[in-house]
């Protein structure tokens, strides 16, 4: 018998390889027809899995994360019956949920149009409707290699040679379309009401560009009609935020064909970009961090001893310096360890926390640059601290508090993933079971729910990722902590212990913004461009109704500039009314209306971008409003 405990701390009993659907019944019919899914000891499995060992056990619905990831992953295999009944030549490369839906990867001479992803929706619909429950099998890997083979499957027959020798080889079967897939799936495809297929992309195998380009087909799917429509409306909204589009018509970065993925920013995206730099110091300092800046480019040598050079190499640039072999910086850690090597430290100077806004370059392909979401240049917000094993909860803890207020200030929900080894990895198994088991402790004692992301760790280490959610519920992956055994013995770290003795920290690399290019595409989506007025590039725009009242518009700016408020002077001969839209157009928090009453009386009137008109006030009371707004970071 296995013992499963529920999310209330009751315990039940059940013969070993027990369903997740039947504990599911169990617990309750009502909640066993609504369910997708359960958590099983922070593993997501579907209701057809069995579990062999005592477990907690949480239920997963489509409100859930982990049932939307149960519902998706469902989808793509549906999507997948539907393009090889439609496509019968096609080849199946892989076919993940994502945050937002799901997408498959195809291999087929037919040039796929957004005509065809229509005929694809109505194939899936008419398969919905055939109601397939989803059979679950496994399979020795000879003879799932032989399966494969004979189905000339090759993509397939890569992943298995790829998949580590003790690999459990699991199936899924829906209909005739049989997948390699570790799951987790639906029971059965009846709960798919709601179906829109989204866009076609290219995508290399593996992602890289020395392999063949593929199709990708994005889709998503919901219980509910209107949840769709929503969705399609939010999308909508996604286009009218773009980033790319608002940075233009805001003025605050471009890209150039000169400098394809290297971001150009302008004077007000300067002034966005710093205030939230000054922002990350301000907090930095608080909490005990020490600022450093270390060198872009570095000798080759130092990337292969940190084992970026085996694992990341393709990613980096590199250069010739005196007839040596030297790296453009693809992430700040080495860096940070040769400063570190630079002293020796006793176990009393520990914590030490080294924080840098540290410029990096890394190589995407073309074809996955976007915006300032995705590019070749990026300043990582990071930060290494060095500390005694006894001391690493304590300083996780600290990192989660940092994460959480500074998320907080700009109104951001997050869920959190804990990231476990990767196949390319270094260090020993037991090094792995001892850092995921410290960052699963910290989570646990800090009560944060967080969902297992199996082998997407670092290569170092495991890694807490934070998954904001924006203003239109869209998630951002920005913030991560990672735990190290590995950098400080490749580096020989050491400090000398209480007994006198030469011992090892532990490095914790960490970032919260992630990067500051990547969060300043995040934070203009999320505001649509109309930011909070501590961080508006221009916070008020004073707008003369006509010449004659422009030497008090410009009297007036100063004053303010003075107090340190971010202020500009519309005197264009043009009507107010045109003035209004244009700074409403620009997303300006404040415009304050400057007429004959005003200037007789000392007066502004003031209009805020989303209120309208909100009356005439005195200068004092005007600026006494916003700089509390400014002082207090209201959103």
């Amino acid at each position: 018998m296995i013992k499963i405990i529920l999310p209330d701390g009751s315990t039940r009993e059940y013969e070993k390889g027990v369903k997740v659907y039947d504990v599911t019944k169990d617990i309750s019919e009502g909640l066993a027809r609504v369910a997708l899914g359960a958590v099983v000891n922070k593993e997501i499995k579907g209701m057809q899995e069995s579990i062999y060992e005592d477990s907690t056990f949480k239920v997963v619905k489509f409100e859930d994360y982990e049932g939307r990831q149960i519902f998706w992953h469902t989808s793509a295999h549906i999507m997948a019956l539907a393009v090889q009944r439609l496509y019968p030549d096609v080849k199946f490369a892989i076919g993940p949920a994502i945050d937002n839906g799901f997408y498959y990867d195809f291999d087929t001479e037919h040039r796929f149009a957004p005509e065809d992803l229509e005929k694809i929706e109505s194939e899936m619909k008419k398969i919905v409707k055939e109601n397939y429950v989803l059979e679950r099998y496994e399979m020795p890997r000879d003879e799932a290699l032989e399966y494969f083979k004979n189905k000339n499957e090759v993509y397939k027959v890569d992943l298995i040679e790829n998949l580590p020798p003790d690999e459990v080889i699991s199936f899924y079967e829906l209909d005739e379309f049989t997948d390699l897939c570790k799951g987790p799936h639906l029971y059965d495809i009846k709960k798919v009401k709601a179906i829109k297929l989204t866009s076609i992309a290219g995508a290399y195998w593996h992602g890289d560009e020395n392999n063949k380009m593929l199709q990708r087909i994005y889709g998503i799917t919901f219980e509910k009609k209107k949840d769709l429509d929503e969705y399609l409306e939010r999308l909508e909204e996604a286009k009218k935020r773009d980033h790319r589009k608002l940075g233009k018509e805001l003025e605050l970065f471009s890209m150039q064909e000169e400098g394809p993925g290297f971001p150009f920013f302008h004077p007000k995206g300067m002034t966005l970009r710093n205030i939230l730099e000054n922002y990350w110091r301000e907090e930095h300092v608080k909490r005990g961090y020490g600022e450093i800046k270390t060198p872009l480019i570095l000798s080759e040598e130092l990337w292969h001893q940190s084992g970026h050079w085996d694992h990341y190499k393709e990613n980096m640039y590199l250069t010739k310096i005196d007839n040596s072999d030297y790296a453009i910086k693809p992430m700040n850690c080495p860096g940070s360890i040769l400063i570190y090597k630079s002293n020796m430290y006793s176990y009393r100077d520990f914590p030490i926390r080294m924080g840098e806004l540290g410029l990096v370059h890394r190589h995407e392909l073309s074809g996955a640059l976007h915006g300032l979401m995705r590019v070749r240049s990026f300043t990582q917000d990071d930060a290494h601290i060095y500390c005694l094993p006894s001391q690493v909860k304590d300083e996780l803890k600290r990192v989660i508090d940092l994460a959480d207020d500074m998320y907080n200030v700009f109104g951001f929900k997050y869920h959190v993933e804990l990231s476990t080894r990767p196949e390319d990895s270094m260090g020993t198994e037991e090094q792995w079971d001892m850092a995921i088991s410290s960052l699963r402790e910290v989570l646990e004692e800090k009560e944060i729910e967080f969902v297992i992301n199996e082998g997407d760790g670092a290569f170092y280490g495991p890694k807490i990722d934070f998954h904001l959610e924006d203003a239109i519920g869209r998630t951002w992956q920005c913030g991560t902590i990672q735990l190290d055994f590995q950098m400080p013995e490749r580096f020989d770290l050491t400090y000398i212990d209480r007994d006198n003795e030469k011992k090892r920290p532990v490095m914790i690399h960490r970032t919260i913004l992630g990067s500051i290019e990547r969060f300043l595409g995040i934070l203009i989506e999320h505001f649509a461009g109309k930011f909070p007025l501590w961080i508006s590039p221009i916070q008020v725009s004073i707008l003369p109704i006509s010449d004659k009242f422009n030497d008090y518009s410009f009297d007036l700016m100063e004053d303010l500039k003075a107090q340190g408020i971010r202020v500009e002077v519309d005197n264009r001969s043009e009507k107010i009314g045109y003035k209004i839209r244009e700074a409403q157009l620009q997303r300006i928090p404040y415009m304050l209306i400057v007429g004959e009453k005003e200037v007789e009386n000392k007066l502004v009137s003031v209009r805020k971008i989303d209120d309208g008109d909100i009356g005439q006030m005195e200068v004092k009371s005007f600026v006494d409003r916003i700089m509390n707004e400014i002082q207090t970071k209201s959103i």
